[in-house]
């Protein structure tokens, strides 16, 4: 249980895709002028990254070393076409929306690199669980940008107004510019809420004063 809940706080916190790896910002800064494409975005991402890690740690035993990322390209491209195809179906508006994108989930490096660096090394339920962290983190990343952009650019949330008549969108928030500005503004934030918890010990306490220059510990907690 303690390996699995490290592997969710690991992708929701320590190693979130968008605020901290800073990974698929394609799709991230393009498809996030509404929390609702955030979301999809997110959830179609997330289900190809639970699937093909569950996969890939299946046959990684298997799968010859020369050869593996063709391998695990292959096996992404299949869970790809099968969510693009059930969103083809089921959500139409939402699969209009996200265009090239969807197919585009392939050449993720989210997914690929969880292949490579996870998913190729460690057991199915834990893969599993490593799938549904990382895609819980970037869901999470997406829609946060989305919420934003959505309510300064168009006044809404979820297509629903929000806002009170007096307030004026400013449009710029759901064009590329706006999709730099608010990612810039998440990540100073997220940036400047670890360095307070970074902080909040002292030498004197055992832990880092923050002042890495002057810093005296030595490795081991050692001076």
């Amino acid at each position: 249980m303690k390996a699995i809940l490290e592997r969710l706080y690991n992708g929701l916190i320590k190693e979130n895709p968008t605020f901290v790896l800073m990974l698929g910002m394609c799709p991230t800064l393009a498809v996030t002028t509404s929390a609702k494409n955030g979301l999809g975005m997110g959830l179609a991402t997330m289900a190809v990254l639970v699937m093909s890690n569950f996969l890939i740690s299946l046959l990684r035993k298997v799968i010859p070393n020369g050869v593996r990322v063709p391998v695990y390209i292959i096996i992404i491209a299949s869970f790809v076409t099968i969510v693009e195809m059930l969103m083809h179906a089921y959500v139409t508006s939402l699969y209009d929306s996200l265009g090239i994108f969807i197919p585009l989930i392939v050449v993720n490096c989210i997914i690929l690199g969880r292949a490579e660096t996870y998913a190729s090394k460690n057991g199915p339920i834990l893969s599993i669980f490593d799938g549904i962290g990382i895609g819980l983190g970037f869901t999470v990343g997406l829609t946060v940008i989305g919420i934003v952009r959505e309510i300064l650019g168009s006044g809404t949330l979820f297509g629903i107004k929000v806002t009170p008549e007096s307030f004026e969108p400013v449009s710029i928030f759901v064009m590329a510019p706006g999709a730099f500005f608010v990612l810039a503004i998440l990540c100073a934030l997220q940036n400047k809420f670890k360095l307070k918890g970074a902080n909040r010990h002292t030498k004197g306490n055992g832990g880092c004063s923050g002042n890495c220059a002057e810093c005296e510990l030595k490795e081991g907690g050692q001076e």
